[in-house]
């Protein structure tokens, strides 16, 4: 064989590993309605948007979930449905918008007997068959530690020159998902200085740990911390133990509630010529709600109300009501609109009853 063939050999067999390694690295397709065809490793899936990766582009792609015909993947996902089943396993198309999950029950262990499925859902040897638009949840097992890590952070800035006004505000978000709980902790901040006015300062703060049941039940512990100057708050604090339950759980919409008991301690700030105020510890039932809409263009719409009726303190009830718009305007950049209002029907001395605040902030999100 001459040097100018073998040669040739061996720029075939470097070409046919080549492709071959491609192959296999590009485990996933997609089928668009449009008929166009997407191939790459899909990432994740989350509020009706998935996340693939592609050779033949710098970024990833953004696909709608809605917009996805049929889908092929070798890769094992977290998956989640819209009736709060959870699986782990590969996912692909049978037949027009409808899916095989090949899994094992993760709700088996929860179960005393058996229940009849409905006429939607086939179950059989670890494969269960559903219509693809009730996938509300997808992330890649093999990804690791970041790829279930989400983290957001916004800043806001303002300057008025008639009172010298300014005005900083900081919010962030970091969140871990597991297989069967979530934990998740955020912190917003806000200060205020004006000319002949006293300084103006807020911050609250939350941390918060989910253990996923079936049917969409959660089990809930959330620690509270709040510092807010308008009601003379110098720190107060609440542990929350109780049950959640998601009533819509779609591409478009999550809304839900959670309900249970709240220990709740105060610690008042000092106010100069007047007796100090003795902490406040009370116990509360609390029971909210809230409501995340996604399916809105590029705007997204959180709202979130919880009510504390005291009973340690008889007559005493307190909200918490929390409101967020936000726009992206480019990859994982938004502006967000927000409000928070507290209000207190027995608050300390010299205090008032409600305290809110208006922030606009822009963003950037994992």
């Amino acid at each position: 064989m001459s040097s100018t063939l073998r040669f040739k050999v061996l720029l075939l067999n470097l070409a046919s590993l080549a492709l071959f390694f491609t192959a296999n690295a590009q485990t996933d397709s997609l089928i668009l309605k449009n008929k166009n065809i997407i191939v790459g490793e899909i990432k994740s899936m989350d509020k009706g948007v998935l996340t693939i990766e592609t050779d033949y582009s710098d970024s990833d792609f953004k696909v709608s979930w809605s917009g996805i015909d049929k889908i092929f993947s070798k890769t094992k996902f977290l998956i989640t449905t819209e009736d709060g089943r959870r699986f782990n396993g590969t996912i692909n198309s049978t037949e027009d918008e409808v899916v095989s999950i090949d899994t094992y029950d993760p709700e088996a262990i929860f179960r005393l007997k058996k229940k009849p499925l409905d006429k939607k859902t086939e179950v059989n040897q670890g494969i269960v068959s559903i219509p693809i638009d009730q996938v509300v949840y997808l992330n890649a097992l093999d990804e690791g530690f970041w790829s279930r890590l989400s983290a957001s952070i916004d800043l806001g800035w303002s300057v008025t020159k008639a009172n010298n006004l300014r005005q900083l505000s900081i919010r962030s978000g970091v969140g871990y998902l597991a297989d069967r709980w979530k934990l998740s902790a955020s912190i917003n901040t806000l200060s205020s200085n004006q000319d002949e006015v006293d300084p103006t300062k807020r911050t609250d703060a939350d941390l918060t740990y989910n253990y996923f049941l079936p049917k969409d039940w959660y089990l809930l512990y959330n620690i509270t911390f709040l510092s807010n100057t308008e009601q003379l708050i110098k720190l107060r604090t609440g542990n929350k133990v109780g049950l959640g339950k998601y009533l819509v759980h779609t591409n478009k919409t999550y809304f839900g509630f959670t309900a249970g008991v709240n220990f709740n301690n105060e610690v008042y700030i000092e106010e100069e010529g007047t007796p100090p105020t003795d902490p406040r510890r009370t116990g509360e039932a609390f029971i909210g709600s809230e409501l995340n809409l996604y399916d809105i263009g590029d705007l997204t719409l959180f709202t979130n109300v919880v009510a504390y009726p005291s009973f340690s303190e008889s007559g005493r009830f307190r909200t918490d009501f929390k409101l967020d718009v936000k726009y992206e305007f480019l990859s994982d950049f938004y502006v967000k609109l927000g409000t928070t209002v507290n209000y207190d029907n027995r608050p300390v001395a010299g205090a008032t009853t409600v305290d809110y605040v208006f922030q606009t902030t822009v963003g950037w999100s994992l």
